[in-house]
């Protein structure tokens, strides 16, 4: 069974990055983003019509392209 991708979170749902499947250019704007594997994200919002996401790494708010949510791998986390 495959890892779910960061897009495929709910609002409100947390996860670990797993892996980043992005080409040269996206992969190093990502890092600058401060996503890295091992890395805790949080979903905080989807926009409608397959709209951007809005996401938490840290204390860092990102929005970005589902396309590009979609090449991370994450594993999600439970809720203790």
């Amino acid at each position: 069974m495959s890892e779910p991708r960061l897009s495929s979170l709910h609002p409100g749902d947390s996860a670990i990055i797993r892996a980043i499947s992005a080409d040269e250019g996206l992969h190093h704007r990502l890092l600058a983003l401060g996503f890295r594997i091992g890395k805790e994200v949080h979903l905080i919002r989807r926009a409608w019509f397959m709209g951007p996401l809005q996401v938490r790494i840290g204390t860092t708010e990102v929005i970005m392209r589902r396309s590009d949510a979609d090449k991370i791998r994450v594993s999600r986390q439970t809720i203790q």
